[in-house]
């Protein structure tokens, strides 16, 4: 299970999540309350151990941007976090070693994501950056045969029963072990990565057989119920104030 810890704004928090076990670092670019300064990060990126992978995340940003900011910075990869076209994915993939491409889960767009330039794909809540957890079914309308990673509103609490749920290649993890915007918890950060990996160790002993039985009993009870999945009535999760 590929463990990726976003939102990182200081050298203790990015120093914190390497000592506590992830996998990779994710850096934002773009306009957000974790933004931070490519000059910033460069001074971090230098002070990590090299085989852990540092990730720039951008948005609807130019791709020759995207592409000089990662080198200057000595970024692993890049996470294009916006409504990207399939060229400018292609663009920064010929110049960098490693794209991330997000989806907003019930993006139609998400079903053609097997023809993305892109090594992972990455679904995302439909209001990114939130910390609200959306109806897992929906990132089911990813292709299958892709490195799928997952992100919005998971915490400690709920990523072993995202992983049990859709069995992605990895989890992404922001404002979930959080302390306040762009300060991670110790606590919070070491529970997120013993679940994960908890998880993912659990799910290893399941045949996907039984993972495939458990999906379509739990559609058939929802038709029964009369709910839809695609019932334009009902509430998904991250819909919810509570």
């Amino acid at each position: 299970m590929f463990v990726k810890i976003c939102g990182i704004t200081n050298e203790d928090d990015a120093l914190l999540a390497v000592a506590l076990g992830a996998d990779a670092l994710g850096f934002v670019f773009a306009p957000s309350r974790r933004q931070v300064r490519p000059d910033v990060v460069r001074d971090i990126v230098r002070r990590l151990p090299r085989e852990v992978m540092t990730v720039g995340v951008f948005r609807d940003d130019r791709p020759a941007h995207v592409v000089d900011v990662a080198a200057r910075v000595g970024l692993h990869a890049v996470q294009l976090h916006g409504r990207e076209p399939r060229s400018d994915v292609q663009f920064v993939r010929e110049r960098t070693r490693f794209v991330i491409q997000a989806f907003r889960a019930g993006d139609p767009a998400l079903a053609a994501a097997a023809n993305s330039p892109a090594d992972v794909i990455l679904v995302d809540s439909p209001d990114p950056g939130s910390g609200r957890v959306f109806d897992w079914r929906l990132a089911e309308g990813a292709p299958s045969g892709v490195r799928l990673m997952i992100a919005g509103g998971l915490t400690s609490h709920n990523v072993g029963e995202a992983i049990r749920v859709l069995r992605p290649w990895g989890v992404d993890v922001a404002s979930g072990v959080e302390a306040a915007a762009g300060r991670k918890d110790p606590r919070k950060l070491r529970l997120f990565i013993e679940a994960a990996r908890a998880a993912a160790a659990e799910a290893e002993e399941r045949p996907l057989d039984l993972v495939h039985e458990e999906r379509l009993a739990r559609e058939g009870a929802s038709s029964r119920d009369g709910e839809s999945r695609h019932d334009a009535n009902r509430p998904y999760d991250w819909q919810l104030d509570d």
